[in-house]
């Protein structure tokens, strides 16, 4: 069973951690990439807020499965 991360900004990603998740906090585009590129090999699922997901190309990293959370 692989790792689930919770990526984007602070305000919206924080108490997902009161539920266990990973949270990876990034308030712009670059930090966004490079949380992105520093995940572990083990993660299997990433949610993203809207802002997060549009900060990365369709290439990245695709064995992951990406969920965007509705605004």
């Amino acid at each position: 069973m692989g790792l689930l991360v919770v990526l984007g900004e602070a305000a919206r990603v924080s108490a997902f951690a009161l539920g266990g998740a990973t949270v990876a906090t990034a308030e712009d585009p670059e930090a966004v990439r490079q949380a992105w590129d520093g995940l572990p090999d083990d993660v299997a699922l990433v949610v993203l807020t809207e802002r997060a997901a549009a900060a990365l190309d369709e290439d990245s990293r695709t064995r992951v499965l990406r969920v965007v959370m509705p605004s």
